[in-house]
């Protein structure tokens, strides 16, 4: 008994040439574009004044880490409304907000929102610079 092999096929194309090619195209794609919102306009951000004193006068108001807060040294059971009034009278005042490096920032940014619409115009967050 004769047994005959069956004809050898042609080897198919293999696709892993493609896959390289669509997976450089996604590296090079990701590294081009631009994967955050921009603005229609040019938009510089602040710089921060480090190393600078800060003005006297104005007012102190301090944030502890769990968000408890003092106006001026005193602890009081609402320093908003102890503050609000100072703005008030003298919008130009400097108030410097002095929070604890682990407060979070749910305590900080409702306390500046709250004192921007009481018509304050200058508010310093008071940092530490970074050791040398």
């Amino acid at each position: 008994m004769k047994l005959s092999r069956p004809p050898a096929r042609q080897a198919p194309e293999t696709i892993i040439a493609l896959i390289d090619v669509v997976f450089f195209l996604l590296v090079f794609f990701m590294l081009i574009g631009r994967m955050d919102a921009t603005a229609p306009f040019d938009v510089t951000p602040p710089l921060a004044q480090t190393g600078t004193d800060m003005p006297a006068g104005g007012i102190t108001l301090s944030v502890g880490e769990s968000g408890a807060m003092a106006v001026d040294g005193m602890s009081s059971d609402a320093p908003l409304d102890a503050i609000l009034p100072l703005i008030a009278e003298a919008p130009e005042a400097l108030v410097r907000i002095n929070a604890h490096h682990a407060a979070e920032l749910r305590h900080i940014l409702p306390l500046i929102a709250r004192l921007e619409a009481a018509g304050a115009q200058d508010v310093a967050l008071v940092v530490t610079p970074a050791a040398p």
